[in-house]
């Protein structure tokens, strides 16, 4: 049984400074997180790559694939589902989701660690 353990929620930036379809890196909790905001809403994930290493994903191309929200690695171009953080080119590899909002116009990210 997977349990899920959520931590706090980390104020990131004012909502006005996330530039649509354009991701961030943050540090929430001493975990490098990147933070999307597209049409389908605001979108938290970690911003390591899982395939190269290397933390790139803030700064990847956001798009959508059959209407699913997805960013592209900078470095080697897998997409992952920025809902769920499934890789959609290669089966079983996936990056850790985590919750966002906006709250009183400031962007909020909240670590969920699998256990």
């Amino acid at each position: 049984m997977n349990h899920v353990m959520t931590r706090g929620w980390t104020a990131v930036c004012p909502l006005n400074q996330l530039e649509p379809d354009r991701g961030v890196a943050a540090l929430v909790d001493g975990a490098q997180v990147a933070v999307f905001r597209t049409a389908d809403g605001l979108f938290a994930i970690d911003n390591r790559d899982p395939v190269s290493g290397a933390y790139v994903l803030s700064r990847g191309i956001v798009g959508s694939r059959a209407g699913v929200p997805t960013v592209a690695s900078p470095l080697h171009k897998q997409v992952y589902d920025l809902r769920s953080g499934h890789c959609l080119d290669l089966p079983g590899v996936a990056v850790a989701r985590h919750d966002a909002r906006c709250r009183n116009g400031l962007v909020e990210v909240r670590l969920r660690q699998e256990g």
